[in-house]
């Protein structure tokens, strides 16, 4: 044994002292290989939907109704088993509305809390008892262990576990008892989160849902684009900044900035009312339907003309980066001084184009890039208001601690956008900084480059923040997937066709499951069993687009998850899971509310369309926490041979 190694084992030693500790941790591992896999729940492009994001979250994707129907499909009406369900989704809210009709509150304890510990006991039931126990809230940690593992034929027990239900309703702890085997059942349905990309933007709720997510036991999350163009304005990156805001008023969540984060929007507020005092900024409405039935007219216009003014402000910016960043190659993003402001036309590839909208009081024609010195003034307030927002800087820090570019979980190679790919199907290279990579390379190097520009203060020219905004909108980039983002065509121009973003070659490509083969081995993934699942690109799925490709290699689950592309889809996204028993796709009607599902029971009604049932049923042997255990039992057996070998010493 080489000295290195037995350093290692002396140390390892400190937690298992002796021969039969260490015998009984091999023991313990040994038989947790031999368990089911845990259930893994799939999600992308949530887009601050956060109604639908906790429901399903709460639902299990299906798995809590699905254990109440196995249980007491033929002894509960469908009316009851529904109560049951929104009663463990939502607890405090159904129990009041509950405790408001019943008429024997007692005996809805009783019945009701017999009714979750059989519901607890089957979604637990592939777990370790070790694992159950350290899942259950503290406070009946004990009792429900007690109850969770209780045999049916044990007749000696039967009065015990009798008492401890009717000491529970007689020392009033019934309600706190139902919120906390709700949570607990809840906690076992989904094993491991995957969160592949685009919490932020479009809906209202972004922070709510990284609340949830800061809380949940167990998950990864791949980055978005518009993941990283929030983490690029709590860096400080001005062109980030001024998209944010824009798309936070082009969506009507201005509240999210101000309430959520704490930014600042009055100076910018003041400024757009003055400057378009004129101007009804009709191109620059809130997007959403509800914001239409909820304001007043006034109340939208003075919102358009914030919308206006940070676009403005966002052409000026970005004009300066790319200027700044010829490597970029995004020159033909430059459109302002491509102006005539005398025509109200502007040329782009030579032709010239009809603006829809030409009152840019705020460009000077000779200079049109250069912020005004007021402007100039608003985005120094915004940029330290982004800078210094603890919640945003607490929420960003949770994205960079569990986050990254992509993650080879149990042979899935997740990933929010793409992989960049040239026409004839080969890694295409990228230039960052000054050094070209390709392929899982180059997404290392994404990942690096966004860690320095959060973390470092060694970015000197302020290159590491200024490809941020690269990584949201560059031709190039993993996250983005398209050769430009036409946000100023789509603002002032008619003409359809020069609002087409076309797609990286890549998406032509993955229909190949020769190229997802290429793409899996490229991330370390065993091809015979590996998929990639992506967000990023809606699945058109009223237009008979399908989710899963390349024979089965390839699933996008970004079906529409926001209420801003449900048109377009005709659906309410994908859910995917992956159990022991394999693979389960499937797609969603939308959610309508909380409310009515507190009130009436709705849930989210889904529809299989894939089940990809695995040869064998999947231990935990066969994942990637399996060959962690695996390993962790070799090192055991190597310092149990050490102990009785005499080269370390066991301790009492």
């Amino acid at each position: 044994m080489n000295a290195e190694k037995q350093k290692y084992l002396e140390l390892l030693s400190k937690n298992y002292r002796n021969t039969q500790e260490v015998a009984e941790e091999i023991i313990n591992l040994q038989a947790i290989l031999n368990l089911p896999k845990g259930t893994e729940l799939f999600l992308s492009d949530i887009h601050g939907e956060y109604e639908a994001f906790i429901h399903i979250l709460n639902n299990g994707s299906g798995i809590i109704k699905n254990k109440i129907e196995d249980i007491y499909k033929n002894a509960l009406t469908e009316e009851e088993r529904k109560n049951l369900a929104t009663l463990i989704y939502y607890p405090e809210e159904k129990l009041k509305a509950i405790k408001s009709e019943v008429k024997n509150i007692e005996e809805f304890y009783k019945i009701t809390l017999y009714r979750l510990i059989q519901v607890g006991r089957a979604v637990s039931s592939k777990y370790t008892r070790s694992k159950v126990r350290k899942a259950i809230p503290k406070g009946f940690d004990y009792i429900i262990d007690e109850l969770l593992h209780m045999q049916g034929d044990d007749s000696n027990k039967e009065e015990y576990n009798k008492q401890i239900i009717e000491s529970i309703i007689d020392l009033k702890k019934a309600d706190e008892f139902i919120f906390v085997m709700s949570e607990f059942i809840k906690r076992m349905a989904i094993d491991h989160l995957h969160i592949i990309g685009d919490i932020y933007d479009r809906g209202p709720g972004a922070p709510i849902i990284m609340d949830k997510l800061m809380n949940f036991h167990s998950l990864d999350i791949e980055w978005g684009n518009h993941d990283i163009l929030w983490m690029g304005a709590a860096c400080g990156n001005e062109s980030c900044i001024a998209n944010v805001i824009r798309i936070c008023s082009r969506y009507d969540n201005l509240a999210t900035l101000e309430e959520q984060y704490g930014i600042n929007i009055r100076p910018l507020s003041m400024f757009a009312s003055r400057i378009y005092k004129d101007d009804d900024c009709t191109l620059f409405y809130p997007k959403n339907k509800e914001s239409s039935s909820r304001y007043s007219n006034s109340d939208k216009i003075a919102m358009s003309k914030i919308h206006k003014a940070i676009s403005i402000i966002q052409f000026k910016v970005e004009g300066a980066l790319i200027k700044k960043h010829p490597e970029f190659k995004m020159k033909d993003r430059l459109l302002l001084d491509k102006i005539n402001f005398e025509s109200k036309t502007v040329t782009i590839a030579g032709t010239e184009y009809k603006l829809k909208d030409s009152n840019f009081p705020t460009v000077d024609p000779k200079n049109p890039y250069k912020l005004t010195d007021e402007e100039k003034e608003i985005m120094e307030r915004l940029k330290s208001s982004f800078v210094h927002s603890e919640k945003l800087a607490q929420h960003v820090n949770f994205l960079y601690s569990q986050g990254g570019m992509y993650e080879n979980y149990n042979n899935n190679v997740l990933f929010h956008g793409c992989i960049p790919m040239t026409e004839d199907g080969e890694f295409e290279t990228v230039e960052l900084m000054g050094k070209k990579f390709k392929g899982k390379e180059l997404m290392d190097n994404i990942e690096n480059i966004a860690h320095k520009a959060f973390f470092e203060n060694k970015d000197e020219n302020g290159e590491a923040v200024d490809l941020m905004w690269y990584f949201w909108c560059g031709a190039k980039s993993p996250l983005f997937g398209k050769d430009k983002a036409a946000t100023f065509e789509r603002y002032f121009l008619e003409e359809k066709a020069l609002h087409k973003e076309n797609k990286n070659p890549y998406y032509k490509h993955i229909e190949s499951e020769e190229i997802c083969n290429k793409i899996l081995e490229n991330f370390g993934a065993d091809i015979k069993e590996g998929h990639i699942i992506n967000g990023h690109m809606p699945v058109k799925a009223k237009d008979g687009e399908s989710p899963i490709r390349a024979g089965g290699k390839y699933i996008v689950i970004d079906g529409g998850f926001s209420k801003a592309y449900q048109p377009t889809t005709g659906i309410a996204g994908y859910t995917l899971s992956y159990n022991s028993n394999g693979l389960v796709l499937a797609v969603n009607e939308p959610f309508e509310s909380k409310q009515k599902a507190i009130e009436e029971g709705s849930d989210i009604k889904s529809e299989i369309i894939l089940q990809e049932h695995v040869e064998k049923r999947k231990r935990v042997f066969d994942t990637d926490n399996g060959k962690k255990l695996q390993n962790e039992i070799a090192d055991l057996k190597q310092l149990l041979a050490a102990y009785r070998e005499g080269i370390i010493k066991e301790k009492m």
